[in-house]
């Protein structure tokens, strides 16, 4: 059940992302005033949410990238994207999120990131680029209907 609400939710955020990316990209000037009005102070106090959960403990180490067993140095990979995309924006030197840190489970899975042919016509968005597993497509279905 929990990969189920994983992967709905997941498919919610990229739909999301993906529909802004859409206005971003085709909408006139009055609607990306109306949309940056309502949709920045969101993604702003979303980005402020997930920093605070990987700020750096008394030793330097970020809780949320930390495990019993590894301790992951501070800045971890949700900084470090963080810095990449809001503060050197285009100047930044593009890298690929799994690599910037050990626990590939702390990064985007690899089958979100995967660019191989769009699926099919039903879906839409940035999750049709990603192979469609029984799971998922069962999950895709429910969700749309």
């Amino acid at each position: 059940m929990d990969q189920i609400l994983g992967q709905v939710l997941r498919n919610a955020v990229w739909e999301r992302l993906d529909m802004l990316s859409d206005l971003a990209n085709r909408a006139d000037a009055q609607s990306l005033v109306s949309v940056a009005r309502s949709e920045l102070p969101r993604l702003t106090e979303g980005w402020r949410a997930m920093l605070s959960a990987h700020e750096p403990d008394e030793r330097g180490d970020c809780p949320t990238c930390s495990t019993r067993w590894h301790r992951c140095k501070a800045p971890c990979s949700v900084w470090q994207v963080a810095h990449e995309h809001l503060v050197a924006g285009g100047l930044a030197p593009q890298q690929d999120v799994r690599r910037l840190g050990r626990r590939k489970k702390a990064a985007v899975p690899a089958q979100n990131r995967a660019h191989t042919p769009a699926a099919p016509a039903q879906q839409t968005g940035r999750h049709a680029l990603v192979p469609t597993t029984p799971a998922r497509h069962a999950i895709a279905g429910a969700a749309t209907q």
